[in-house]
């Protein structure tokens, strides 16, 4: 990793190193103890490890990286709405 720091060093320039748009690893005794991560990444990060973790989301993947997927238009969409805005309306009525 090119950004790396020592904890001294990680600590006199935290503010800074927090402002960054890199990922900075912090040694101690030569060994990597510690990242600053990046705001816009970590929670890229997350957000994927949260997709890793659900089964259902792999298999529609799955499903996907497979060819075995059915692509339907936006408008689909819009259809769906308006039936489901029609069927509210009627029982607010």
């Amino acid at each position: 990793m090119k950004n790396t720091l020592t904890v001294t060093q990680g600590h006199a320039q935290f503010p800074a190193l927090c402002r960054k748009e890199k990922t900075s690893a912090i040694t101690r005794n030569g060994e990597v103890v510690a990242f600053i991560v990046p705001r816009k990444r970590m929670a890229g990060l997350l957000e994927q490890m949260e997709i890793l973790a659900n089964p259902d989301a792999m298999a529609a993947i799955k499903r996907a990286k497979s060819g075995k997927t059915v692509d339907h238009p936006l408008s689909a969409l819009d259809e769906e709405y308006q039936v489901k805005s029609m069927i509210w309306r009627s029982a607010v009525s």
